[in-house]
């Protein structure tokens, strides 16, 4: 899976690869939501969705985590999740800040979509959650997606996620 213009490679993470993730979160994730959340909440779900024994939880629960490298250097990752027999949902897809633009998103996200297909070769439904204000919106549109319905998701301690959920074209 190597995109030979910008050299993009995945490989399938495991339990060994917290660290890499974390530190690509802690890089990316709040550089994404500085200016559309509050750093408090930022600082929430940084350790409700990144702490070392959430991703331990997740993988255990069956999230499967992809690290998009560049020359060999983690620049991104994305995570899937099956959520019913036809239906999987694209938890996580973050590109470093100074690669997005790059290619780097485009190829993780045709990346997750080649392993659903992998996993599930019939026709299925893909399903993500987007901030309503994320510039991302525009990406996931041009990736085929389109928004499904919205939500206000409470995450705890009085925070919200306000989200499009976007679906794959039918």
């Amino acid at each position: 899976m190597d995109n030979a213009k910008n050299n993009y490679t995945l490989r399938r993470a495991n339990e060994d690869d917290i660290p890499v993730i974390r530190e690509l979160a802690w890089k990316i994730f709040p550089a994404t939501y500085r200016s559309i959340i509050t750093e408090e909440q930022i600082e929430y779900m940084m350790e409700w969705m990144y702490s070392e024994d959430s991703l331990k939880r997740q993988m255990t629960e069956g999230h499967i985590f992809l690290l998009c490298l560049s020359e060999g250097h983690p620049i991104g990752y994305a995570s899937v999740e099956r959520q019913a027999p036809d239906l999987f949902h694209l938890q996580k897809l973050y590109v470093l800040p100074d690669r997005q633009g790059t290619g780097a998103g485009r190829f993780l996200f045709r990346s997750v979509v080649d392993l659903i297909q992998s996993l599930h070769p019939t026709p299925c439904k893909l399903e993500l959650n987007v901030n309503r204000y994320n510039s991302a919106l525009g990406f996931y549109r041009r990736m085929g997606m389109h928004i499904d319905r919205q939500g206000d998701f409470d995450i705890g301690h009085g925070y919200y996620m306000n989200d499009y959920i976007m679906r794959n074209e039918e």
